[in-house]
């Protein structure tokens, strides 16, 4: 349900019955992608009327761009039970991203979905844009080391980082880029996160 920041939570049945939404939702496009997920399908799959679902989501794109919203959640849930191990914050980040990238690589239609749904998603879209945004961006300080305030050039770093990690999976998707070439873009990308000079031929200071 799309709500304004000052709106009160949901109640304990509206949230079980957005979960069913959700989880229908993801079982449809696990199972055809895009075009597997219709609305009267996730409504009649999710035992809720067609007019309430379209007021938690007034679309398909709405729908899958929070299922992803959601998915990223859960992946962040196992992530926190078995953190990443590298030495630095930037190995720790590209562990954790490739972590995500092979979940959803054992769901590709799944993947395909969310991914077209950001894709054509518009401005009426923002706020569950903002929302998979958020999420990425939280999973990625976390597994920096998770600083509480990080600097203006960490953050920028981070948002290079998202913006790879979701082109990487839309060109793996559409078969133009292998599973290789994915980690490297990825590896290559959170070495942005290494001090300023670290990286091969980098010896400006920072500015």
């Amino acid at each position: 349900m799309r709500r304004p920041a000052s709106a009160p939570p949901l109640t304990e049945r509206q949230e079980a019955r957005r979960r069913r939404i959700l989880q229908a939702s993801a079982r449809l496009a696990g199972r055809g992608g895009f075009d597997a997920v219709q609305m009267r399908e996730v409504a009649e799959s999710s035992q809720v009327a067609l007019g309430t679902l379209y007021r938690y989501f007034p679309s398909k794109v709405h729908l899958l761009v929070a299922t992803m919203q959601d998915q990223l959640e859960s992946l962040h849930a196992t992530l926190r039970k078995q953190p990443p191990t590298g030495e630095s914050p930037a190995e720790r980040v590209a562990q954790t991203l490739m972590r995500a990238f092979r979940a959803l690589q054992r769901e590709p239609q799944l993947a395909e979905a969310m991914a077209r749904a950001l894709t054509f998603a518009d401005r009426s879209v923002s706020p569950e844009v903002d929302q998979v945004s958020r999420q990425t961006t939280a999973i990625i300080l976390e597994a920096m080391g998770g600083p509480d305030d990080p600097t203006p050039r960490q953050l920028s770093a981070v948002r290079v980082i998202e913006h790879t990690w979701h082109s990487a999976l839309i060109t793996w998707l559409s078969g133009r880029a292998s599973i290789a070439q994915v980690k490297g873009d990825i590896d290559t990308a959170c070495r942005l996160l290494e001090p300023a000079g670290a990286q091969d031929g980098d010896t400006a200071p920072d500015r």
